[in-house]
């Protein structure tokens, strides 16, 4: 798997040392509150487990499945939110936990309906922010990188379901998705 990886564009220590700063501003942020994070699965995995224990407050933790890429590298622009929440949003200071905002149509449509369902308050933390690919208008509140163009993996982030388990975020070879 390693040797898929054109380049290490931020290491585990960097991306642990950027956690435990963005769990210090959530933190201070919502000091006396209780957020309720909801993770987009299947990414958003690694970044929230390490962003929940940074944050040193009572949080709720909850998944919810939104997609707009399937297997392909460039978004299809079709949105596909798989579940309805069967757990209450209304009157809670939600904060929507995503790997990478890129063209951000999925965090457009998932934003949508989450403020559908009337939160508290609605805020956005994505482990990387990629804006060179953007589509949607819609920013985060609570960046951990800005990304570079290039198609990245690692960390949660994956190509065809593979390479979420390295403990980094790498660009991958192009001739590995372009197969």
């Amino acid at each position: 798997m390693h040797k898929d990886i054109r380049e290490i564009i931020f290491t585990e220590d960097e991306i642990r040392l950027r956690i435990r700063e963005l769990g210090e501003e959530i933190t201070a942020d919502y000091a006396g509150k209780t957020p309720l994070l909801i993770g987009v699965l299947k990414g958003c995995y690694v970044f929230l487990g390490d962003i929940a224990r940074s944050i040193d407050l009572d949080c709720e933790i909850r998944f919810i499945t939104a997609s707009s890429y399937g297997v392909s590298t460039i978004t299809s622009g079709d949105v596909r939110i798989g579940m309805d929440f069967d757990f209450p949003i209304a009157g809670k200071d939600v904060i929507i936990i995503e790997d990478i905002l890129d063209s951000g149509n999925t965090l457009a449509a998932l934003r949508n309906f989450i403020l559908a369902r009337k939160p508290a308050s609605l805020k956005i933390c994505t482990l990387l922010d990629k804006p060179a690919r953007r589509q949607a208008s819609i920013n985060p509140d609570y960046t951990g990188f800005l990304c570079p163009d290039e198609f990245v993996v690692g960390f949660g982030l994956d190509y065809a379901e593979r390479y979420r388990n390295l403990p980094y975020v790498a660009s991958l070879k192009p001739e590995i998705y372009s197969e």
